[in-house]
């Protein structure tokens, strides 16, 4: 009889698992809605720096995210310096123009009215960090050889959430923007044809006297994003 072929992996003990008590966990539930539900989108940035081991550790939480068959297909592209910032400035705001200028559909631009947007993104160039986020739409082997990724929106939308989420705890403001197309980053950024750039996110500190729109804070309650499907008695 053959020997059984052992599985192409090591098992390990879960190591770093924390269990709360109920009563604990639903304080900490509380304490992180509230911390996280402080977070606003913010279009007017000081110019202060930030630390780089602030964003690299920021970075180091996004890539714990879980993502298909953990090939994790994303890219982070960190832009401070200002030559590369008003390139990206230039070129988002030509789209921006022909998106608000003709490109979108009515519809939309009345969905964003409520927010005040335009096409001016003076925050490009005066925000401290750019991060341009890439979604790998598939690997390379060191061979050359091409091999498939899977998941890789849904693992690249998670990760960046988790960004975003780790930002906010070491106390940054962020932006998403999307201008739309943008090409323009993998030039910039000198990245390869198999990353396709998703999200420019803008990282900082906000402008003294920073204003948000009202309709930005404005979120769904539990049960219109959320239902629970019970036993039935």
């Amino acid at each position: 009889m053959p020997t059984p072929t052992p599985p192409p992996f090591v098992l390990e003990p879960l190591k770093n698992w924390r269990e709360y008590p109920p009563g604990e966990m639903v304080e900490r539930a509380h304490a992180f809605h509230a911390d996280i539900a402080r977070r606003r989108t913010v279009r007017e940035f000081d110019t202060r720096s930030i630390p780089r081991e602030v964003i690299e550790r920021c970075l180091m939480a996004a890539g714990t995210a879980p993502s298909g068959a953990n090939q994790q297909p994303w890219f982070f592209s960190v832009i401070t310096d200002p030559a590369r910032k008003r390139r990206i400035r230039e070129a988002a705001e030509a789209e921006e123009r022909a998106f608000y200028g003709g490109r979108a559909p009515q519809e939309w631009l009345d969905a964003l009215s409520p927010l005040g947007t335009d096409p001016s993104k003076p925050f490009l160039e005066e925000a401290p960090v750019l991060i341009a986020i890439f979604a790998q739409k598939y690997g390379v082997h060191p061979q050359g050889e091409r091999f498939s990724h899977y998941y890789v929106p849904e693992s690249v939308g998670i990760a960046t959430g988790f960004l975003i989420a780790a930002l906010h705890h070491a106390g940054l403001a962020t932006l998403t923007h999307t201008p739309s197309p943008m090409g323009f980053l993998a030039e910039i950024c000198g990245r390869p044809a198999q990353e396709k750039p998703v999200i420019l996110l803008v990282v900082g500190y906000p402008k003294p006297g920073c204003q948000v729109p009202v309709h930005g804070g404005v979120k769904k309650p539990l049960d219109q994003i959320a239902q629970w499907l019970e036993p039935q008695a």
